[in-house]
């Protein structure tokens, strides 16, 4: 009780600044319109009765809306360095009104047939890849508005919030998409919600200055080296985490943990759908999904108490382990019988194992990573996380089935799983390596 009380005092501080509350309305809106426009999208690839539910199907459309977060994370800082990042958020929301009412549009007029699928799948992936700029300059203009010790808690709190305003805007799309009669206009309903979410967040982004948020000296250097550096930069991020060895194996992990799961999270979608839900009911089979996701987001949230209070007791590396076996424990009880309630826990167990896994693995790259290496660090964190996923999407493809359960399948995860822990027990490192940092002029 105290650490909430303590949490909600700071909270109010930081509404005091005018500066935070406009760039937070920003956030909370914009990424309110993330969660309808992603539901919508979901809708359309995953569950729309002119698709079929095939493996194949959904891990393409899967690795598609993924691409963005791949590869146009690493290289959002270097044009953020050189763009007024208020006009970013301003500008880019209103991109995003007109993509997401394109794709109401295709959706009212030609549906997924024909050249309708190749538009909407164009469409989203412009929009998620300025999604990806919109989440980075919030992040970027942070410090322009909060300063001193307010800084840590804003940086916890504004993604958090930030991750509750998608999911409840994602739960205003599905009702929506609900409340409109099977057709054209309801796989339309989410996206012009989205549409509207996205105008809203670029007004309001107006009410911030325009030099507010910087750069303060805006990079002027040439645009392909720079890109190059980042690109060299992550390379070498790489070959030093792999020296430090526990950030390293740290990230591996991850990587290893994240690409089961994206296996697993396939296979929800497929037992949603195609199991779960009479044959053609598209939308039950989105609100199997619904509570699936909603199940994992459970967990995640015990993760986040649990944590911090466990892993002190078996430390980062320990703990990672228990949640590794847990995962195994998750995929055999999915082995046992697909029915919605062995589904929901399951669900609910991994996204236990999962976020308090990351946890640990954030407080290890955090911890044992030099400075001058930790932004590289975390750069080449979210390429591997992401890809990871993406990885996952082209297995799965291959090797779950079109209902998306298979006894064989989860068993195999399991033993995945256990042997990943077995590994980082066994043979993982508990104490950094020396390696010596090398300087500007080394480069």
């Amino acid at each position: 009780m105290g650490a909430l009380r303590e949490t909600g005092h700071d909270l109010a501080a930081l509404l005091r600044l005018p500066g935070f509350r406009r760039l937070f309305a920003v956030r909370l809106v914009s990424q309110a319109g993330d969660g309808m426009f992603q539901v919508g999208l979901a809708s359309l690839l995953f569950f729309s009765p002119e698709r079929a539910g095939t493996a194949a199907g959904v891990a393409s459309a899967f690795a598609v809306m993924l691409a963005p977060f791949t590869l146009v994370g690493p290289f959002a800082g270097v044009f953020l360095d050189r763009w007024r990042r208020r006009q970013v958020l301003m500008i880019g929301n209103a991109v995003r009104v007109v993509l997401a009412a394109a794709m109401a549009a295709v959706m009212l007029t030609t549906g997924l047939a024909g050249a309708g699928e190749a538009w909407v799948i164009v469409l989203g992936l412009a929009a998620l890849s300025v999604n990806r700029f919109l989440l980075a300059a919030l992040s970027a203009g942070l410090p322009r508005v909060v300063d001193g010790p307010l800084l840590l808690t804003a940086n916890s709190l504004t993604p958090t919030l930030g991750t509750g305003a998608a999911f409840l805007g994602g739960g205003v799309g599905f009702v929506v998409g609900l409340a409109v009669p099977a057709g054209r206009v309801h796989d339309a309903a989410a996206l012009v919600c989205a549409s509207v979410a996205f105008a809203g967040a670029t007004v309001l982004a107006l009410r911030l200055g325009k030099d507010q948020l910087g750069p303060e000296h805006p990079r002027r250097g040439a645009l392909a080296a720079e890109i190059a550096e980042v690109a060299r930069g992550l390379v070498d991020g790489a070959r030093y985490l792999v020296a430090r060895r526990t950030p390293g194996q740290g990230l591996l992990v991850m990587a290893a943990h994240r690409f089961l799961y994206g296996v697993v999270f396939i296979a929800a979608i497929l037992i949603s759908r195609n199991l779960l839900a009479e044959p053609g009911d598209t939308s039950a089979g989105l609100a199997n999904f619904a509570m699936v996701l909603g199940a994992t987001g459970v967990g995640g949230a015990c993760a986040i108490v649990a944590t911090p209070v466990l892993s002190r007791r078996t430390g980062p590396q320990g703990w990672i382990v228990c949640m590794l076996l847990l995962a195994a424990a998750s995929q055999l009880l999915l082995a046992t019988t697909p029915t919605r309630t062995v589904v929901l826990v399951g669900a609910g167990l991994l996204g236990l194992a999962a976020q308090s896994a990351k946890i640990a693995v954030d407080t290890i790259v955090q911890r044992d990573t030099h400075d001058d290496y930790r932004g590289r660090a975390f750069a080449f964190y979210d390429v591997l996380f992401n890809a990871a996923f993406v990885g996952a999407a082209v297995l799965a493809a291959w090797v779950v089935p079109d209902d998306g359960w298979s006894r064989g399948l989860f068993v195999l995860l399991a033993l995945a799983y256990v042997a990943v822990a077995a590994l980082l027990w066994f043979r993982g490192a508990r104490v950094p390596a020396e390696v010596r940092p090398r300087t500007r002029s080394a480069r």
